[in-house]
Order: C-alpha cells, then structure tokens, then sequence
C-alpha cells in the first residue's frame, strides 16, 4: 500500500513546496516519458516545465526503472516503475470548468509488496526523504473538513474568499478547510 497525501495546492504553494524539495535534487519524469526526455530537477524555477502528473525521482536512493510501452496511444514511451523505483508521484490540483480546485496528491510506495514486485522495502534514505516531506506538509499545511486533506496556506485563504474545494476523486465532495 502506497502512502499518500492528498492535498489542495495552489501555484503559491507549489513554489513553497518546490523551494523545499529543492534541497533533495529530485529529478522530474513525466507519467509517460518521451524517448527524448531529458530529466531536470525539480525547483522554484523549473515549476512552469514541470507536467500536471509527474515522478520525482530520488537518485541517490538508486536507479529509476522504467519499461517500454508496447500497445495504445503512449506505445514507444517509456513508463516509470512507480513500485521499484524510488519515486515520488506528484498530481497538481488543477481547477475544473466551474472554477473549483481539485485534489492533488503526493504518494510514494515505501513498503514490501510481493504482489507488486518489490522484494525490499524502500531504501532508507528515500523513506526518509519521504517522512521530511510528510513532516513539512504536515507542519505548513492545514487540516481539511472532512478529515484526509491538507490545505495549503495559499488555498486555505483563496477557500476563505469564496473558492470551492473539490475532492477529484469521482463524484467527490467539497472540502472546507478546518477551524
């Protein structure tokens, strides 16, 4: 099982939690990669390059694996191993045609999962890259009502001013930012 944070970011929060990944030099993939790719590190400048889905890859913690596409739309891309490798995947919250912002969600699988093909759990530098981003999110972020969010200050006050909070999830429910 994946651990996930699902949360509501806007632009300003996402240069915020840019500014801090910065410092752990986490390379960006798309969700399907061109052949031509070229990985950049994921930073406050690099935010506008950066795809709506992506995996931020630890490289320290080890390789990125990935597998070739052989069949539909995305065949002769490359897809990233999201279970062997040490990644973290990133969805921006993205506004609907009424204006709402949608969930996004950071997740990354840290556990052993025979089913998936992992043999080892996540090496304990990437576990602990992860436990630090949790941490930071938890600290800076606020809780959602219902619980299972966090709101980022930037979208805590845009959600005071009148903005809907939109749980993506199919037929998801709006979200109020708590207390």
């Amino acid at each position: 099982m994946a651990t996930r944070i699902r949360l509501f970011i806007t632009e300003d929060d996402e240069r915020a939690l840019l500014r801090f990944l910065s410092r752990f030099r986490l390379e960006v993939y798309p969700r399907r990669v061109p052949p031509d790719w070229k990985p950049f590190f994921a930073s406050e400048e690099s935010q506008p390059l950066i795809p709506d889905e992506a995996y931020f890859a630890h490289g320290e913690s080890g390789p990125v694996l990935v597998d070739k596409v052989k069949r539909g739309p995305d065949m002769g891309h490359w897809r990233v191993d999201e279970v062997r490798s040490p990644v973290i995947f990133y969805e921006r919250s993205l506004k609907n045609e009424e204006g709402e912002l949608l969930s996004g969600q950071l997740w990354a699988e840290l556990n052993w999962t025979p089913q998936k093909g992992r043999r080892d759990a996540a090496p304990e530098l990437f576990r602990r890259l992860f436990g630090e981003l949790e941490g930071w999110v938890k600290r800076t972020f606020r809780k959602s009502e219902p619980k299972g969010f966090l709101v980022g200050p930037a979208a805590a006050r845009l959600h005071k001013e009148g903005l809907v909070l939109r749980d993506s999830a199919f037929r998801g429910g709006t979200v109020g930012v708590h207390g």
